[in-house]
């Protein structure tokens, strides 16, 4: 009985890397369509987002059939609810990905405005903390995943940056009279956003990679 459930605990590990995978892709691909607005990956982007939430079922599925059927205690429950509360915000990394792509694949009405400076190093720090995040559960390293979460005052500091640059670009809108479709600063706005989000998301990944390894989540210990 145990030999299968260690199997099972191992299929439910190689399920989470696999998922792990396809959202580091997912984001980084959003980061990649700020130098390109290539429409065919801007379209790929968005269709992998459907089979992400396949994988979230499949992986939900997979833990309640392991709570149901083995009953797990102590570590073992740990790991399963830890991998059930983790799905959630790696599907929303995948989300905000989607809508990052769906955004650049809209028509511009006139000229191209500049990203903002610093948008496209946000894009970069969001992605090198999903991938920490991923790393830190695959090796259960509750080191790595602190790191996770100290990284995100730099996406914080860098969102403030952007809304900063984005105000500057407004006032030299404003003060040349340039006819410039104002929807792009908006756009420019909503994606920054959508990266501190996915970066919050991959601090909320790291705490439960932390809980899974030690039992304790977010300072308080849980069992």
């Amino acid at each position: 009985m145990r030999l299968r459930f260690d199997e099972q605990l191992q299929e439910l590990n190689s399920q989470i890397i696999m998922m792990g995978s396809m959202i580091e892709r997912a984001i980084e691909c959003a980061g990649d369509l700020l130098s390109t607005r290539n429409p065919e990956a801007a379209r790929i982007l968005k269709e992998g987002d459907a089979e992400i939430d396949r994988k979230e079922r499949d992986i939900e599925t997979l833990c309640l059939r392991l709570i149901l059927m083995q009953q797990p205690v102590a570590r073992d429950l740990r790991i399963i609810s830890a991998a059930l509360k983790m799905i959630t915000d790696m599907e929303r990394i995948a989300d905000q990905a989607s809508d990052i792509g769906e955004i650049l694949s809209m028509p511009l009405h006139g000229p191209a405005l500049p990203f903002p400076p610093h948008l496209k190093q946000m894009a970069q720090e969001t992605a090198r903390m999903v991938h920490k995040a991923i790393d830190a559960y695959v090796a259960r390293d509750k080191q790595l995943a602190r790191e996770v979460m100290k990284d995100d005052d730099i996406v914080d500091d860098l969102f403030h940056q952007v809304k900063i640059d984005i105000i500057d670009m407004m006032r030299e809108i404003a003060c040349n009279g340039a006819n410039y479709d104002s929807m792009q600063l908006l756009d420019m706005l909503m994606i920054a956003k959508y990266f501190e989000r996915s970066a919050d998301h991959a601090v909320n990944i790291a705490e439960w990679v932390e809980y899974a390894v030690s039992g304790i989540y977010k300072g308080d210990r849980l069992q």
